[in-house]
């Protein structure tokens, strides 16, 4: 059974409310390619950090003209389903599409014959997806005026390019002194090499050194909100988020209205990422068949064949959350996939994100011009 929802006439689209359901959230295993590892014991949820005043919100961009919500929903939902296109290999997954005021289309895509296996609530680790998550939370904290150190460590060009993982007890320091976590290179500083050492550096020299898991998940709702439930399941900036798609879907909804700052620093300070293109790349988790530029912890899918310009943050096991080049729409797609990581606790291990964007930027476009893909 295929559950497909779609909001289609109950608000108009400026009035919608956004709705996040934020329960418990438990611990599952996971980091990979894109970051991040875990343990299935729960942990606390952490205390909720008060939100700062946010400034006001600027007006959010004008909805596109094109294919009236019935349309959309229709042709997202057929692709999403598509039993011959890229989401067919990656079922069962959750996905849903939404804007400013909230979720608009949404789907729990079953494995062939199967249950749905996902909803929105479903709590699972999103590895490099927490990569976004603190870029916005140092582009927060600097209230929009990144340094150039920052740029650097946040564009993985640092040179702290030996990191492995960390231990689900450690602090950001404790997990800096790990094995070679911090070794600085000088031979990759100035080159984009993606991995967790960048982001982890970055923290130990920004205060959140001492902070644990608990400490970690208080910090970033302190500046982006208690709103957005999260947990760490190691203290690795780059990949030891815990959450659901409705909690991810706040966080997106808050950056598409500019109540984060991170609204206006999407795509900015991008640097290329193909080693086959780019002669300052050394290494990246998309094929080389695809060159896509890296921002302020988040990818510019804007490969001069296959890009739209969607803001993304695909993470191993499959999390794929994307913003479309217009600052109008959000979405998501949501599964957890461990097959074929040999090492879950490495960051660097081939993963399953790509294979997720491939599928979530065909329902992007089947949302945009309400053609099924």
């Amino acid at each position: 059974m295929r559950t497909i929802h779609g909001r289609l006439d109950r608000l108009p689209l400026a009035g919608r409310s956004a709705t996040c359901a934020a329960g418990a959230l438990l611990l599952t295993l996971g980091l990979g390619a894109c970051g991040g590892g875990s343990d299935d014991t729960p942990a606390p949820a952490p205390s909720p950090a008060p939100a700062p005043a946010p400034a006001p919100a600027p007006a959010p961009a004008p909805v596109p003209a094109g294919p009236d919500l019935a349309t959309r929903t229709s042709a997202a939902s057929a692709t999403a389903q598509g039993s011959a296109n890229a989401c067919a290999p990656i079922q069962p997954f959750y996905w849903e599409i939404g804007d400013v005021g909230g979720r608009l289309a949404s789907g729990s895509v079953p494995a062939a014959g199967g249950q749905p296996a996902y909803t929105g609530s479903t709590v699972m680790a999103i590895a490099s997806a927490s990569k976004w998550l603190y870029g916005a939370y140092v582009v927060q904290l600097r209230q929009g005026q990144l340094t150039d150190s920052d740029i650097k460590f946040l564009t993985f060009r640092s040179g702290y390019t030996s990191f492995s993982r960390c231990l689900p007890g450690q602090t950001v320091d404790a997990c800096v002194a790990y094995q070679n976590n911090g070794v600085y290179s000088a031979r990759t500083d100035g080159y984009f090499s993606y991995g967790g050492g960048h982001m982890e550096k970055h923290a130990s020299l920004t205060g959140l050194g001492p902070a644990d898991n608990t400490g970690l998940a208080a910090a970033l709702q302190g500046q982006l909100g208690s709103d957005i439930a999260l947990t760490y399941t190691q203290p690795q900036l780059a990949g030891g988020v815990a959450t659901s798609a409705d909690n991810y879907a706040v966080f997106l909804r808050k950056i598409l209205v500019g109540q984060l700052l991170m609204q206006a620093a999407l795509g900015t300070h991008a640097v290329c990422t193909n080693p086959s293109t780019c002669a300052q790349a050394l290494n990246a988790p998309v094929p080389a068949s695809e060159s896509y530029h890296y921002s302020i912890g988040h990818w510019v899918e804007d490969d001069p064949a296959n890009g739209d310009g969607a803001f993304s943050s695909a993470g191993a096991f499959g999390f794929y959350p994307w913003i479309d080049a217009s600052k109008s729409w959000y979405g998501i797609v949501a599964r957890k996939d461990s097959s074929r990581i040999t090492d879950p606790d490495n960051p660097d291990a081939a993963g399953h994100g790509f294979d997720s964007l491939q599928c979530g930027r065909l329902i992007r476009a089947a949302w945009m011009d309400g053609v099924a893909r």
